[in-house]
């Protein structure tokens, strides 16, 4: 069973028209790349309820109830504003805005990771572990991430309570459907604990298309693991 939640592509929808009406306008100032889009669209899905669905009957529903919906359009609208004004005055410094070159989305058939979260914990008093750099490997080597948002290694701060978390860079695919095992490698090597190597196998379909957005399908989580102090 799939659950889709229809707020992400009512944001998605509102965002990207008001975006595009800027780019062809511009109106306002305010930058228009793909990475302005994305940080205005979790502005908003971030104060807005989930609408959860699991068939088009939802979707029906939503439609049919003209006055909510228009209410409900004018909440995001109002909250993309807030937003572009709050990206507008933090702009990521690593991602290209305005005139900048910007990287084009790459094409052909992905396989395509889903995000990969656990926590870590320490075993002599099961406690999450903060202070500590957690790496993913694919091949033996840092798995390369689908943008400078995800970092690798992840550093664990204490406000996160042993959690990481790695998006990685999709792998080329011949054409779409086809399966791949593979096998990625989380590493921990700190000077307060013996040295971690943990290994998991995931399975891929490739995809036509190169995913931009998670989902709440499009999670993989890790069983806890536990450090040894030295």
């Amino acid at each position: 069973m799939r659950i889709h939640n229809l707020m992400e592509d009512m944001v998605l929808k509102v965002v990207n028209e008001i975006f595009d009406d800027e780019e062809a306008k511009k109106s306002m100032g305010f930058c228009t790349c793909h990475q302005c889009r994305l940080d205005v669209a979790c502005y908003v899905l971030n104060r807005l309820p989930p609408m959860y669905m699991i068939s088009s009957r939802g979707l029906a529903h939503i439609e049919s109830d003209y006055q909510h919906r228009v209410q409900l359009e004018a909440d995001i609208v109002a909250l993309a504003r807030e937003g572009i004004e709050q990206v507008s005055s933090a702009k990521r410094p690593h991602f290209p805005h305005q005139d900048e070159e910007e990287e084009e989305m790459p094409e052909g058939p992905f396989f395509n990771f889903p995000q990969i979260v656990g926590r870590i914990y320490n075993s002599s008093n099961f406690e999450p572990v903060c202070g500590i750099d957690v790496s993913l490997l694919l091949g033996g080597n840092l798995a390369k991430m689908v943008n400078p948002n995800w970092e690798n290694p992840y550093p664990i701060a204490e406000n996160t309570t042993g959690v990481y978390s790695f998006w990685p860079y999709p792998l080329g695919a011949d054409s779409r459907g086809l399966k791949k095992e593979v096998e990625l490698e989380i590493a921990i090597d700190d000077a307060r604990f013996e040295p971690l190597r943990h290994f998991i196998k995931l399975e891929l379909e490739s995809e036509d298309g190169f995913l931009q957005y998670l989902s709440g399908n499009r999670i993989f989580n890790v069983e806890d693991i536990y450090l040894v102090p030295r």
